[in-house]
C-alpha cells in the first residue's frame, strides 16, 4: 500500500513540473513545465523522436522520470505510482493484448488487476463494450481480430475503471479511414467523462478532436495553446478568397492588382478560375480578412468567400517543429 503523501489540489487534473528523461547519457525529454484542466481533450503534436511517447509514458506511470515532479488530482505521482495508476487509463501505441484470450475475458481482466470487484466488473463491461462498439466481437479471441478491433479493446482496457485521466499514444496509428472517422467519433465521446491526451501524428486528428494543443521538438515543449493562439505565432498567413471581378475584362488581373495594394500582402496566387469567379491564395504577414473584404468590394469587386486557408494547423505545425532552437537526441 502506497503512502497517503499528496500535493495541494489546484483546479488543475495534471501539473507538470520540470520533468525530465535521460536514457543513459542521452537527453529524451526536458526539462518540460504544464498544467492541464480537468476536462480538456490535449493534443501533443511532434515529429518522430521529439518526446511525445516518453512524456506519455511518464503521465501514464509507465516510465519514471530522471528528475521533475507532477502531479495528477493532487497526488504526487513520484512517490505514490500506485495511486496514479488508478486515476490514469493508457492505451500505448501498440495495444498491450493477451491474444490467448477473447476481448470480453481480457477487459475483464484488466479491470480485475486494476483492483475492481467482479461486481464492479460485471456492471462496468456492458457500458464499456457499448463505448467501444465491441459487443459484437465480446467472445472472440484477441489474435483473431481485425486491427481496427484489436484498437479499440485496447480503448476498452484503458476506460474499464473509469479513470479521470485518458492517455491515447497514436490512437489512429495503422488504421483505414473508415476505422479513423469510428475511433475519431469514440475519442469525441470519452471527452465527456475523461480528460483525455492524445499523441498523433495526424495532424487532422487532433485538429479535430483536441481542446488545446502542446508542442515538442526535440524533447522540449516549445508552444501550447488552442489552434487559432497557435496559428496567430505564424510568421506568415494565408488567405483564401472568391472573387466574382467587377468586369469580365482582364477580371483576375485587376483582381489580384487590388490585392497585391493592400498593406502587409506578400503574394497572391490566382488557383482557379469557375467561369467568371476565381480562387486567390493570398500570402499575408497578419489575418488581413477584414482588410481584404474590404479593399475588393470597394473596388466593385464580388466577394464569394473568404476565410484563413485550409491546412492552417499543418503550417502552425511545421513552422513550429522546422523552427531554429531546441536540443537534440530526443526520442519518440
Amino acid at each position: 500500500m502506497s503512502s497517503a503523501r499528496t500535493i495541494p489540489r489546484s483546479c488543475s487534473l495534471i501539473s507538470a513540473n520540470g520533468l525530465s528523461k535521460h536514457f543513459g547519457g542521452k537527453r529524451a525529454l526536458g526539462p518540460v513545465s504544464f498544467e492541464i484542466e480537468t476536462g480538456e481533450t490535449v493534443g501533443f503534436l511532434g515529429l518522430n523522436g521529439a518526446g511525445k511517447t516518453t512524456l506519455l509514458r511518464i503521465l501514464a506511470g509507465d516510465l519514471r522520470p530522471s528528475a521533475g515532479s507532477f502531479a495528477v488530482q493532487g497526488v504526487d505521482c513520484i512517490h505514490n505510482p500506485h495511486d496514479l495508476r488508478k486515476l490514469v487509463g493508457f492505451l500505448p501505441d501498440t495495444p498491450p493484448l493477451y491474444t490467448e484470450m477473447s476481448a470480453r475475458e481480457y477487459v475483464r481482466f484488466a479491470g480485475l488487476i486494476r483492483g475492481m470487484s467482479k461486481d464492479d466488473v460485471n456492471r462496468r463491461i456492458g457500458e464499456v463494450e457499448e463505448i467501444t462498439n465491441t459487443a459484437d466481437v465480446a467472445n472472440v479471441l484477441l489474435r483473431e481480430l481485425s486491427h481496427g478491433y484489436k484498437q479499440r479493446i485496447g480503448v476498452a482496457q484503458a476506460i474499464i475503471h473509469e479513470p479521470a485521466l485518458l492517455i491515447l499514444d497514436e490512437p489512429t496509428g495503422g488504421l483505414d479511414p473508415a476505422q479513423i472517422v469510428e475511433i475519431r467519433l469514440m475519442i469525441k465521446g470519452l471527452k465527456e467523462k475523461h480528460t483525455v491526451l492524445v499523441s498523433s501524428h495526424i495532424l487532422p486528428e487532433i485538429q479535430e478532436t483536441c481542446d488545446r494543443l502542446l508542442v515538442l521538438r526535440d524533447g522540449t515543449l516549445i508552444a501550447s495553446g488552442t489552434e487559432q493562439e497557435l496559428a496567430a505565432q505564424l510568421t506568415s498567413r494565408r488567405i483564401a478568397v472568391t472573387v466574382r471581378p467587377a468586369s469580365s475584362e482582364n477580371g483576375a488581373s485587376a483582381v489580384e492588382q487590388c490585392l497585391r495594394g493592400i498593406d502587409g500582402v506578400h503574394d497572391v496566387t490566382c488557383k482557379g478560375d469557375h467561369g467568371g469567379s476565381f480562387d486567390f491564395l493570398v500570402a499575408t504577414t497578419e489575418d488581413l480578412r477584414p482588410d481584404v473584404c474590404s479593399v475588393l468590394v470597394n473596388n466593385g469587386h464580388g466577394v464569394l468567400r473568404l476565410d484563413l486557408a485550409d491546412k492552417e494547423l499543418e503550417n502552425v505545425f511545421l513552422e513550429l517543429v522546422h523552427g531554429d532552437g531546441g536540443g537534440s537526441g530526443a526520442s519518440s
